[in-house]
Protein backbone atom coordinates (compact mmCIF):
# COMPACT_ATOMS: atom_id res chain seq x y z
CA UNK A 1 0.00 0.00 0.00
CA UNK A 2 2.87 2.63 0.65
CA UNK A 3 3.96 1.88 -3.13
CA UNK A 4 0.80 3.04 -4.23
CA UNK A 5 0.00 6.11 -2.23
CA UNK A 6 3.44 6.89 -0.81
CA UNK A 7 1.98 9.73 1.69
CA UNK A 8 -0.27 7.48 3.86
CA UNK A 9 1.22 7.65 7.44
CA UNK A 10 2.91 4.58 8.97
CA UNK A 11 0.10 4.15 11.26
CA UNK A 12 -2.21 3.37 8.27
CA UNK A 13 -0.23 1.41 6.63
CA UNK A 14 0.82 -1.29 9.48
CA UNK A 15 -3.61 -1.01 10.04
CA UNK A 16 -3.79 -1.92 6.32
CA UNK A 17 -0.93 -4.47 5.82
CA UNK A 18 -3.30 -6.34 8.88
CA UNK A 19 -5.88 -6.80 6.48
CA UNK A 20 -3.64 -8.58 4.45
CA UNK A 21 -3.56 -11.80 6.88
CA UNK A 22 -6.86 -11.75 8.48
CA UNK A 23 -9.06 -11.00 5.15
CA UNK A 24 -6.84 -14.16 3.91
CA UNK A 25 -5.46 -11.36 0.52
CA UNK A 26 -3.29 -14.32 -0.15
CA UNK A 27 -3.26 -13.36 -4.19
CA UNK A 28 -2.72 -10.32 -5.93
CA UNK A 29 -6.37 -9.82 -7.48
CA UNK A 30 -7.64 -10.04 -4.03
CA UNK A 31 -5.56 -7.56 -2.62
CA UNK A 32 -6.13 -5.38 -5.71
CA UNK A 33 -9.93 -5.71 -5.04
CA UNK A 34 -10.00 -4.88 -1.46
CA UNK A 35 -7.29 -2.20 -1.43
CA UNK A 36 -9.14 -0.62 -4.36
CA UNK A 37 -12.65 -1.38 -3.01
CA UNK A 38 -11.41 0.46 0.62
CA UNK A 39 -9.40 3.21 -0.87
CA UNK A 40 -12.46 4.36 -2.84
CA UNK A 41 -14.67 3.98 0.77
CA UNK A 42 -12.20 5.87 2.67
CA UNK A 43 -11.06 8.88 0.18
CA UNK A 44 -8.14 7.10 -0.16
CA UNK A 45 -7.63 6.08 3.61
CA UNK A 46 -8.10 9.54 4.97
CA UNK A 47 -11.99 9.75 5.63
CA UNK A 48 -12.78 7.43 8.42
CA UNK A 49 -16.90 7.93 8.62
CA UNK A 50 -19.31 8.66 6.55
CA UNK A 51 -19.83 12.55 5.00
CA UNK A 52 -23.87 12.78 4.47
CA UNK A 53 -23.72 16.70 4.44
CA UNK A 54 -25.51 17.36 0.85
CA UNK A 55 -26.98 19.80 -0.91
CA UNK A 56 -30.44 19.48 -2.05
CA UNK A 57 -28.86 19.01 -5.59
CA UNK A 58 -27.01 16.19 -4.08
CA UNK A 59 -29.81 14.29 -1.80
CA UNK A 60 -32.00 14.45 -5.17
CA UNK A 61 -29.12 12.74 -7.03
CA UNK A 62 -27.91 9.77 -4.69
CA UNK A 63 -30.77 9.26 -3.08
CA UNK A 64 -33.88 10.02 -4.98
CA UNK A 65 -35.63 7.02 -3.36
CA UNK A 66 -36.20 9.12 -0.26
CA UNK A 67 -35.81 13.02 -1.02
CA UNK A 68 -37.93 14.76 -3.61
CA UNK A 69 -38.95 18.57 -4.27
CA UNK A 70 -40.92 18.91 -1.46
CA UNK A 71 -39.16 17.82 1.34
CA UNK A 72 -35.31 17.95 0.24
CA UNK A 73 -35.21 21.34 1.61
CA UNK A 74 -35.54 20.67 5.07
CA UNK A 75 -33.08 18.08 5.10
CA UNK A 76 -30.18 19.43 2.93
CA UNK A 77 -26.91 20.13 5.01
CA UNK A 78 -27.93 18.29 7.65
CA UNK A 79 -26.28 15.27 8.26
CA UNK A 80 -27.99 14.01 11.24
CA UNK A 81 -31.40 13.82 9.74
CA UNK A 82 -30.19 12.47 6.64
CA UNK A 83 -28.88 9.47 7.71
CA UNK A 84 -31.68 9.07 9.66
CA UNK A 85 -33.83 9.05 6.76
CA UNK A 86 -31.94 7.06 4.54
CA UNK A 87 -30.70 4.23 6.89
CA UNK A 88 -33.91 3.92 8.88
CA UNK A 89 -36.05 1.03 8.75
CA UNK A 90 -33.72 -1.13 7.01
CA UNK A 91 -29.92 -3.06 8.33
CA UNK A 92 -31.50 -3.42 11.74
CA UNK A 93 -31.71 0.12 12.23
CA UNK A 94 -35.42 1.48 14.43
CA UNK A 95 -37.03 4.06 12.86
CA UNK A 96 -36.54 7.17 11.89
CA UNK A 97 -36.75 8.97 14.86
CA UNK A 98 -34.91 6.11 16.82
CA UNK A 99 -31.71 8.07 15.55
CA UNK A 100 -29.94 4.38 14.64
CA UNK A 101 -29.38 6.35 11.09
CA UNK A 102 -27.25 8.45 12.54
CA UNK A 103 -25.90 6.44 15.20
CA UNK A 104 -24.96 3.46 12.92
CA UNK A 105 -24.02 5.64 9.62
CA UNK A 106 -20.42 4.51 7.85
CA UNK A 107 -17.62 3.96 9.75
CA UNK A 108 -14.07 2.08 8.78
CA UNK A 109 -12.36 1.87 5.39
CA UNK A 110 -15.48 -0.03 3.96
CA UNK A 111 -18.04 1.98 5.61
CA UNK A 112 -19.49 -0.38 7.69
CA UNK A 113 -23.42 0.66 7.71
CA UNK A 114 -26.07 -0.39 10.15
CA UNK A 115 -26.98 -1.85 13.44
CA UNK A 116 -26.96 -5.26 12.63
CA UNK A 117 -23.67 -5.09 10.57
CA UNK A 118 -22.41 -2.71 14.11
CA UNK A 119 -23.19 -5.71 16.40
CA UNK A 120 -22.08 -8.72 14.36
CA UNK A 121 -18.75 -6.96 14.79
CA UNK A 122 -18.75 -6.04 18.39
CA UNK A 123 -19.48 -9.75 19.04
CA UNK A 124 -16.74 -10.87 16.63
CA UNK A 125 -14.05 -8.86 18.87
CA UNK A 126 -15.72 -9.55 22.06
CA UNK A 127 -16.66 -5.72 22.25
CA UNK A 128 -19.93 -3.89 23.02
CA UNK A 129 -21.67 -2.55 20.49
CA UNK A 130 -21.13 1.13 21.77
CA UNK A 131 -17.57 0.86 21.99
CA UNK A 132 -17.17 -0.84 18.48
CA UNK A 133 -18.77 2.44 17.32
CA UNK A 134 -16.05 4.58 18.73
CA UNK A 135 -13.72 1.76 17.84
CA UNK A 136 -14.71 1.78 13.70
CA UNK A 137 -13.64 5.25 13.52
CA UNK A 138 -10.08 4.67 14.51
CA UNK A 139 -7.34 3.89 12.14
CA UNK A 140 -7.25 0.01 13.53
CA UNK A 141 -10.83 -0.50 13.61
CA UNK A 142 -11.32 0.93 10.36
CA UNK A 143 -9.29 -1.46 8.47
CA UNK A 144 -10.59 -4.59 10.79
CA UNK A 145 -13.89 -3.71 10.61
CA UNK A 146 -12.93 -3.65 6.72
CA UNK A 147 -11.44 -7.15 7.09
CA UNK A 148 -14.41 -8.28 9.38
CA UNK A 149 -16.99 -7.29 6.43
CA UNK A 150 -14.91 -8.70 3.88
CA UNK A 151 -14.66 -12.01 5.27
CA UNK A 152 -18.28 -11.96 6.43
CA UNK A 153 -19.77 -11.36 3.15
CA UNK A 154 -17.28 -13.99 1.57
CA UNK A 155 -15.91 -10.94 -1.00
CA UNK A 156 -13.09 -12.94 -2.37
CA UNK A 157 -15.63 -14.91 -4.46
CA UNK A 158 -15.89 -11.93 -6.38
CA UNK A 159 -12.32 -11.12 -6.82
CA UNK A 160 -11.44 -14.70 -7.76
CA UNK A 161 -13.84 -14.16 -10.18
CA UNK A 162 -12.29 -10.48 -11.86
CA UNK A 163 -16.17 -9.69 -10.74
CA UNK A 164 -15.78 -6.09 -9.89
CA UNK A 165 -19.09 -4.93 -10.40
CA UNK A 166 -20.77 -7.93 -8.45
CA UNK A 167 -18.02 -6.40 -5.47
CA UNK A 168 -19.46 -3.06 -5.70
CA UNK A 169 -23.25 -4.00 -5.59
CA UNK A 170 -22.30 -6.68 -2.65
CA UNK A 171 -20.34 -3.81 -0.65
CA UNK A 172 -22.41 -0.67 -1.80
CA UNK A 173 -25.50 -2.22 -2.76
CA UNK A 174 -25.28 -0.44 -5.65
CA UNK A 175 -22.77 1.01 -8.01
CA UNK A 176 -22.18 4.28 -6.49
CA UNK A 177 -18.91 5.44 -7.20
CA UNK A 178 -17.87 2.70 -9.83
CA UNK A 179 -15.77 4.75 -12.14
CA UNK A 180 -13.88 5.79 -8.86
CA UNK A 181 -13.35 2.32 -7.81
CA UNK A 182 -12.03 0.94 -11.00
CA UNK A 183 -10.01 3.57 -11.25
CA UNK A 184 -8.55 2.63 -8.11
CA UNK A 185 -8.51 -0.68 -8.71
CA UNK A 186 -6.19 -0.08 -12.13
CA UNK A 187 -3.28 1.04 -9.69
CA UNK A 188 -3.14 -2.03 -7.39
CA UNK A 189 -3.23 -3.93 -10.83
CA UNK A 190 -0.83 -1.92 -12.50
CA UNK A 191 2.63 -2.50 -10.86
CA UNK A 192 3.98 0.15 -9.11
CA UNK A 193 6.58 3.33 -10.41
CA UNK A 194 9.70 3.75 -8.93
Amino acid sequence: SQSRYPTLPKRTVESLEKCVATAQLNTTMRQAFFFAQTAHGSLIFTVLEENLNYSSTGLLKVFPKYFNSSNVHSFARDPQAIANRVYANRMGNGTEESGDGWRYRGRGYIQLTGKNNYMAFAKSINCSTEDVIAYAGTIEGAAASAAWFWNTNRLNRFADAGDYVGLTRAINGGLNGLDHRKSELSKWITPPTT
